[in-house]
């Protein structure tokens, strides 16, 4: 180990006094000088060439300010100008390096069209952008020459909230609920579209393996002419988890003759599925029912009868039923017979 530090130290000594040697020896000194007055010639140069006059395009962003809610743009005008300019290199730079003079705003309350349509001449819109250049930047042109768009003032209503996608849990989870911040959402639109509107759904969205509770902005999907108010939900995901129940069901017979009674063997089955923690203390034996058919017992031509649920909560699945099959009689009620 003192060997190797002892190596470094001398390769780190030898390399020290090279590149000493080199800067103080003549031909270093003339490198030196050479990129010292190349440096200053090549800022003089470039100091020249942005002193000069040049052309350019940029793009300034456009937005369409003060929308009232009950106004569709059905028709959106540009979201961008490109203006050809004219100024010294020094100023162009900045622009081409995204210090231009910001976005333009556009408000509709300004600009009244005729027939719901908006035809708004550049022209109009040069002197807010010049103000935000500096004197010395000319505008040479500006594309398009009118910014255009076409709006609809619609009727309203409120109409219920759909989630369209795919939200599912991970292992030994599932997604107990889905939960909007609102159950409705207020709509815009002219009478046509709004009277064939009658939901409003969401943007597909998918969501897989979550294990724990999980709320989302989701925008609504968009339909032609119509504007939501707002245009986004917040939903959110319960996530439980599943458990493991079992209870004893009775097999009931049904639509038996007053003489007659169904006996099985076992009389009871043992009824096991998966439930979310949060309903593991309510569900109940009495929320599963075995209901035998006498009918159904006559057609089966065997004395063994394969056990089906008549009905069972909807939050509880892998249902497992033992034993699957049951032996039965069919035997003569003798009270019946003693009536």
């Amino acid at each position: 180990m003192h060997e190797r530090r002892d190596d470094i130290k001398r390769i780190c000594s030898q390399l020290y006094e090279k590149t000493k040697s080199f800067l103080l020896s003549k031909q270093s000194r003339q490198f030196l000088v050479f990129l010292f007055f190349f440096v200053v010639a090549a800022g003089f140069w470039l100091l020249q060439t942005l002193n000069r006059d040049y052309e350019t395009e940029i793009g300034v962003p456009l937005r369409l300010v003060d929308l009232p809610e009950n106004v569709v743009i059905t028709s959106p005008p540009p979201t961008e100008l490109r203006l050809r300019v004219r100024d010294k290199g020094t100023v162009l730079v900045n622009y081409l390096l995204g210090k231009g003079p910001g976005t333009v705003e556009l408000s509709f309350a300004d600009y009244r069209g005729t027939d719901n349509r908006v035809s708004v001449p550049v022209s109009t819109l040069e002197k807010q952008i010049l103000n935000r250049l500096p004197g010395s930047t000319v505008i040479l042109g500006i594309r398009p020459e009118s910014v255009d768009y076409i709006y609809s003032e619609g009727k309203a209503k409120r109409v219920p909230i759909r989630l369209r996608g795919k939200v599912a849990a991970g292992m030994q989870y599932y997604v107990s609920d889905t939960l909007f911040a609102y159950d409705s959402v207020q709509v815009y639109a002219p009478a046509n579209i709004l009277d064939t509107l009658r939901t409003a759904y969401t943007e597909a969205v998918r969501v897989e393996g979550i294990a724990d509770t999980t709320r989302l902005r989701v925008a609504f999907a968009h339909v032609e002419g119509a504007k939501f108010v707002p245009d986004a939900v917040d939903v959110t995901f319960p996530v439980d988890i599943y458990t493991e129940k079992t209870v004893e069901v009775p097999i009931v017979g049904v639509g038996f003759p007053t003489e007659k009674d169904l006996r099985t063997f076992p009389s009871k089955v043992q009824v096991t599925f998966q439930v979310g923690l949060k309903h593991f203390q309510g569900v109940k034996a009495s929320d599963f029912g075995i209901n035998v058919s006498y009918d159904e017992l006559l057609k089966l031509g065997a004395d063994k009868y394969t056990v089906k649920l008549a009905y069972h909560p909807t939050y509880v699945s892998h249902i497992r039923v033992v034993p699957a099959q049951v032996d039965f009689l069919i035997e003569q009620n003798t009270a019946a017979n003693g009536d």
